[in-house]
């Protein structure tokens, strides 16, 4: 059944055309802010901010309902064929990310999902064995990922966000980017002699790291050393890469686990367990793993990711708001929302159906943002003055990750931030009569804070999974694929091409990519 058909939509629809106006008086209330809460695994989900009632969010739940998306999250953790488009070529398997961290409770009784799992532990039990070695010998200090997309974003912003809790004398660098500005940069800060570096691709074959593989196998000849023996790779098995005469090490990777889906396997797991150690980086899948099960046993409003995930569905399909801001009051999570981003926009950035049927109506939102209170000085102006309205999602937490604060002015830094965000929450819903009119703001900018108590690894594990379901569930709600990535293949085709234009450039004759020829031409005027 279409996402349009539903019953619940079209009562949201009415009901959409006089939204909740925050800024009237008497409704952003002290006792409105105290009701519209939910908690759940150490999170607050506070929503009173949002221009919802109770009945516009009992029909967003109903609507859930209507479209199965908690029958089809059990599905997807049980390891049913969730990533296909029915009656055309797709990659016609499941989505077990969640599989990746399950192998400490041993509940679930789907098969799929059990052997993944086993296939996880005995990563794992491997990782955990090589990382004792190296630990042992102790001529290891630094560590360089290299990889693009779902093998950077997520292990980044992991390894950024828990950088408190860190082993002493280790740290973690990532090279990205074909340009070989961003490879030489990282391997001009490090002693190659005490350095791992991982190389992490799925298929084996990605264009950008197997040219940033080739770019450090050869700083690290040309030092005199052997690449065998700083080189891990992060694969699948039997792929190009899947030669242990090449690496000191290989871990492996499945097709059944997504990019943007992968920082809690092998692609994050070598790197974190490297500075974490193997204790922290367990509370880091924990922590994901209690999120994937409390998603599987909340319906209503405990069920914080569903929450969430609805909430969007308002501002997106009902009051037609085309971007999210997600702003973490937290610098821990500098690169969070650029993680996001990918796991959002790459998930749900879609067109079509499951039945491969063109869409009538709006699925993802352009997720962006960076931490406050940076973006207050930034572009907040714009979100508070500006002709766009824009949806917030704040994250929060009431202690710091360092126990270094001091009061300045009868306050600590930690309270002066935790005051910008309430504030910047408040003033976005019920806004600025004002008659001079650069003054006046309009408020009903919906937003919602996600509330912890203390960023750690099983907290960020859960913050991790809670993402990441959010974005599974409003897949689910519009019925769209949200685990493959057709977007990205169309460019990355044409660039080869391109490549063998740059090869031919000598010869003569007439090209076979005419476009790509006249970019290239560019080239020889500058």
């Amino acid at each position: 059944m279409s996402f349009t058909s539903y019953k619940s939509f079209k009562q949201l629809q009415a009901l959409s055309h006089d939204p909740l106006d925050l800024t009237k008086k008497g409704v952003l209330t002290p006792a409105r802010l105290k009701k519209m809460q939910s908690e759940g695994l150490g999170f607050k989900l506070c929503f009173g901010t949002e221009r919802v009632t109770d009945k516009i969010l009992d029909l967003l739940f109903h609507l859930s309902k209507e479209a199965e998306v908690h029958k089809k999250m059990h599905a997807m953790q049980a390891g049913e064929v969730v990533n296909q488009i029915a009656g055309y070529e797709s990659e016609k398997r499941p989505a077990l990310h969640t599989a990746m961290r399950d192998f400490f409770d041993e509940r679930n009784p789907a098969p799929a999902a059990v052997k993944a799992s086993s296939l996880a532990f005995e990563e794992y039990q491997k990782l955990g064995d090589f990382m004792k070695e190296i630990h042992e010998k102790n001529q290891f200090t630094d560590i360089i990922q290299i990889g693009i997309g779902g093998s950077d974003l997520g292990p980044r912003a992991l390894c950024i966000a828990l950088e408190r809790f860190h082993i002493p004398n280790r740290r973690a660098h990532f090279i990205s980017n074909v340009d070989p500005d961003d490879a030489t940069s990282v391997l001009n800060k490090v002693d190659l002699h005490k350095t791992l570096i991982v190389i992490v691709s799925k298929s084996g074959t990605t264009l950008e790291t197997l040219t940033n593989e080739a770019f450090v196998r050869d700083r690290l000849k040309k030092m005199g050393l052997k690449p065998k023996n700083h080189l891990i790779a992060v694969t699948g098995k039997g792929s190009p890469m899947d030669d242990p005469s090449r690496y000191l090490a290989s871990f492996y990777i499945w097709d059944y686990v997504g990019g943007r889906y992968s920082a809690t396997s092998m692609v994050g797991g070598v790197t974190l367990s490297f500075v974490l150690g193997m204790e922290d980086y367990k509370e880091l899948l924990k922590g994901a793993n209690e999120m994937d099960k409390h998603v599987l046993a909340h319906e209503g409003r405990k069920n914080l990711p569903l929450l969430s995930a609805l909430l969007g569905i308002w501002n997106r399909n009902f009051l037609h708001l085309p971007t999210v801001a997600i702003i973490p009051y937290s610098q821990a999570l500098s690169r969070f929302t650029a993680h996001l981003q990918q796991c959002d926009m790459e998930s749900n950035g879609k067109r079509v159906d499951k039945k491969g049927k063109f869409l009538h109506f709006e699925t993802g939102p352009i997720i962006w943002g960076e931490p406050g209170t940076n973006g207050q000085h930034s572009f907040y102006q714009l979100i508070h003055q500006g002709t766009s309205c824009i949806p917030l999602e704040f994250i929060g937490f009431k202690e710091s990750q360092y126990p270094n604060d001091i009061k300045i002015e009868k306050t600590t830094s930690q309270q002066k931030l935790l005051a910008n965000l309430f504030a910047q929450s408040i003033a976005l819903a019920i806004g600025q009569k004002e008659k001079n009119p650069n003054k006046f703001f309009p408020g009903n900018r919906p937003n919602r804070i996600l509330l912890g108590t203390h960023l750690d690894p099983k907290t960020m594990g859960r913050l991790l999974s809670f993402y990441e379901h959010k974005v599974a569930f409003q897949g689910f709600l519009w019925n769209i694929n949200s685990f493959d990535q057709e977007g990205v293949q169309l460019g990355k085709m044409l660039a080869v091409k391109i490549l063998d234009l740059f090869v031919q450039k000598k010869k003569k004759g007439g090209s076979s990519f005419p476009l790509g020829a006249a970019y290239l031409s560019l080239l020889d005027d500058l």
